[in-house]
């Protein structure tokens, strides 16, 4: 944990940081500028860390913020937002002592360190959203998700989706097949062993199938590429102090050492039955992200993903985020990957972003799919530096190799894009980001039409308060 430091920040983003997160109940978003699309209808959710302190105290690593959920529902009487924090256990009773009580990724439990052995980490449920049938689940990475109300976003309580047994970890990147309606995700266990457990759940989210394989070491797996056979992992070269981090020495951040003489393990499994199909290596990298995959004519599959050199830089970026003051600059690149996946051998890499961008995403329909067009958060021209943080989207066209960039002005700052299909015509889409406006200390809802990314929002949405920076969120058609 560090001091909060009372102290005026030269950069616009930290200021959507600088205080805890004011929830608000469902109410009338105000049109700002243009017009709501007639066939854009359903719910856009985000999730995010919205609250960086307690009791003066500062979370230790952006990823320890609780975790709040922004709703945005377009229906034909107009558009309404609400935004609550989860109410997990571990929130309910950091606010009854208002101060911390729970060690997470980049924080100890505070007290002497006798105090921090087997001690449990708190569940953030920061990171993203599945939107299902019946409700809503609040993910992040280490246990259990918690169950929200789709409209109102009302914390039920934690959700082992049938099959969760012992608080089982469930990712904050599920895939869902766009034909099938399956789910599928994973998580991983630490034990006796390290274990990356896969699930693949029916349309309600309930977990039909589960299996477990066995991992030589604990690495950061945050996400997986889907394709029409096949689960796709790179497991980078990433080993952990486990002894250390067990008994409190080290927290789990800072017991990850960057190994790159170890490469990257690549793990493909078979979709339908879960078992390994190949197991191979390449050169050390870091990803975060995805955006999309699918299996070539020949067989290959293709993929993209923010690709870093290594984790450290990007690590403690995400650390100095939290502080409202970055310095380090990670040099994060869309890259397209080719592979086999019966030896699990990469055949091709290409850079086709030479730009730091971050939060790849594809529309829903094509998860899994041939696809044309990934979308970014992307750093505008010139300001590629650490003390600058994502001011800019952008569209990229595999066809026609080029990069359409709605540059959103000074001191503004989007959320990772998310695309939502027409109800009414399937060849129009829109994408939608939610923006904080340094300028005015506020946060608006953009919608662009997805074909025209350069040109000005269709539609500008005023919300009731400042929105922090997020992580992930979900388009929910109606």
């Amino acid at each position: 944990m560090h001091t909060i430091e009372k102290k005026s920040t030269t950069k616009a983003w930290a200021g959507a940081i600088a205080e805890p997160a004011k929830e608000f109940p469902s109410t009338q978003l105000p049109i700002i500028s243009g017009k709501i699309p007639d066939a854009l209808r359903g719910t856009l959710y985000r999730n995010g860390p919205a609250r960086l302190e307690r009791g003066g105290d500062g979370v230790g690593h952006w990823f320890d913020g609780d975790g709040a959920i922004l709703g945005v529902h377009f229906t034909d009487s107009g558009v309404t937002g609400v935004y609550r924090y989860v109410q997990t256990a571990e929130y309910q009773a950091e606010t009854k002592a208002d101060k911390f009580l729970y060690g997470v990724y980049g924080m100890h439990t505070p007290g002497p360190i006798w105090k921090r052995w087997g001690q449990k980490i708190k569940n953030a449920a920061n990171t993203s959203v599945l939107a299902l049938p019946d409700k809503l689940l609040a993910l992040w990475e280490a246990t259990n998700p918690y169950a929200l109300d789709l409209e109102t976003l009302e914390t039920k309580g934690l959700d082992d989706l049938g099959a969760l047994d012992n608080n089982l970890p469930y990712s904050a990147h599920y895939k869902r097949d766009p034909d099938t309606g399956e789910i599928f995700n994973f998580g991983i266990s630490i034990g006796s062993s390290v274990q990356l457990n896969l699930y693949k759940s029916d349309v309600t989210g309930k977990i039909i199938q589960k299996a477990a394989f066995k991992l030589d070491r604990y690495s950061i797996m945050h996400d997986f590429v889907l394709t029409q056979r096949y689960l796709v992992f790179f497991m980078p070269p990433i080993r952990m102090k486990m002894l250390s981090a067990m008994l409190g020495v080290t927290t789990f951040s800072e017991s990850l050492l960057w190994e790159p003489q170890l490469g990257t393990q690549v793990l493909i499994f078979d979709r339908e039955n879960l078992s390994l199909v190949s197991r191979g290596e390449t050169d050390p990298w870091f990803n975060w992200h995805f955006g999309n995959g699918y299996e070539d004519e020949d067989g290959s599959v293709i993929l993209d993903m923010v690709r870093y050199s290594d984790f450290p830089q990007t690590n403690e970026y995400l650390r100095e985020f939290a502080t409202g003051q970055t310095h380090t600059v990670p040099k994060g690149r869309l890259w397209q990957v080719s592979l086999n996946p019966q030896t699990a051998k990469v055949t091709a890499t290409q850079e086709v972003i030479n730009r730091r961008c971050e939060f790849p995403v594809v529309q829903q329909s094509q998860v899994g799919q041939p696809w044309r067009y990934t979308y970014v958060s992307l750093m505008p021209q010139g300001t590629d530096t650490g003390k600058e943080s994502f001011g800019a989207i952008a569209r990229f066209d595999y066809k026609t190799e080029t990069l359409t960039e709605a540059d959103l002005g000074e001191n503004r700052y989007p959320s990772e894009p998310i695309h939502a299909q027409d109800t009414q015509n399937p060849e129009q889409g829109w994408v939608l980001t939610v923006v904080y406006d340094g300028n005015s200390h506020s946060s608006e809802v953009w919608v662009f039409d997805s074909d025209r990314l350069d040109a000005e929002p269709v539609c500008k949405l005023g919300l009731p308060s400042v929105i922090p920076h997020s992580f992930h969120g979900t388009w929910n058609p109606a």
